[in-house]
């Protein structure tokens, strides 16, 4: 199958899943769900790209597992929180109900997000559709640099949890592990584990054009919901402790924080 037929499939597939989505959310009174979809997005497309392209084997395999240990890992990661706080919802939402009064209004929301699901799964449907006989040195770092993401990413949530889970730090600010060094180290291995998949999909035919996938991405957690929301539940329920860490350790990539002196601290 050629590279628009495949586009159309990947497309049809997710507006169908975030439709099933935005019923279930409607039925239980949680937007919340649109995450998840978005997460498990990647999972259902890039095994469907790798079974009707005809590419190399070993590079339809390689990428696709990624795509699929990313995508399923994290959209558990996000169904499981959502399930945890049910039936309170995401405060973003919550927001979006004063404005958006029919569910129509979130339909469309979710469809636009099936339509970024889309452009995101483009490193994969390149990947796929690539005749090559063997894999460049650049895929292998993209595959290598992807996978270092996705490492850092569940490590960083796993240190969050685990800091999460014990009673005594309530009211204290994560700051173990990757947390001493980057205040989103989660959202910094994200940005990775594109510009891997990105490196991969360069040495295919249009491959270039995937280049939209990290810089989105980045625009997204540096500018829109991924960063600015979480300084400002940050700055909401730490208070004073929040902004010392915001003096003293460094706000996306990982670097050895600050000595800031006693009489400087917010």
């Amino acid at each position: 199958m050629t590279l628009l037929p495949l586009l159309l499939t990947g497309a049809a597939l997710a507006a169908v899943e975030f439709f099933i989505i935005w019923g279930i959310s409607v039925k239980i009174r949680n937007y919340s769900l649109v995450d998840v979809a978005w997460s498990y997005g990647v999972a259902l497309l890039a095994p469907v790209y790798a079974f009707l392209s005809h590419g190399n084997p070993l590079r339809t395999t390689l990428i696709t597992l990624l795509g699929i240990i990313w995508s399923a890992r994290l959209g558990t990661y996000l169904l499981l929180r959502v399930l945890r706080h049910h039936p309170m919802e995401d405060p973003r939402y919550e927001s979006l109900r004063k404005t958006w009064k029919s569910p129509l209004a979130f339909l469309l929301f979710f469809e636009i997000q099936a339509l970024t699901v889309v452009v995101f799964s483009l490193p994969f449907l390149f990947a796929n559709s690539n005749a090559s006989s063997e894999l460049k040195p650049i895929e292998w770092l993209g595959l290598a640099v992807a996978l270092l993401g996705i490492l850092g990413e569940t490590t960083a949530d796993s240190q969050r949890r685990r800091f999460k889970a014990d009673p005594r730090n309530r009211n204290e600010v994560c700051q173990t592990g990757l947390w001493h060094y980057s205040r989103h180290p989660n959202y910094f291995f994200e940005s990775v584990v594109w510009w891997g998949f990105f490196l991969v999909a360069l040495s295919s035919p249009w491959g270039w054009i995937t280049i939209i996938c990290p810089l989105l991405m980045l625009w997204l957690l540096l500018r829109v919901t991924g960063i600015p929301l979480a300084e400002q539940y940050g700055l909401e329920s730490k208070g004073d402790r929040y902004r010392a860490y915001q003096h003293s350790t460094s706000r996306f990539i990982p670097w050895f924080p600050k000595q800031i002196p006693q009489n400087e601290h917010p």
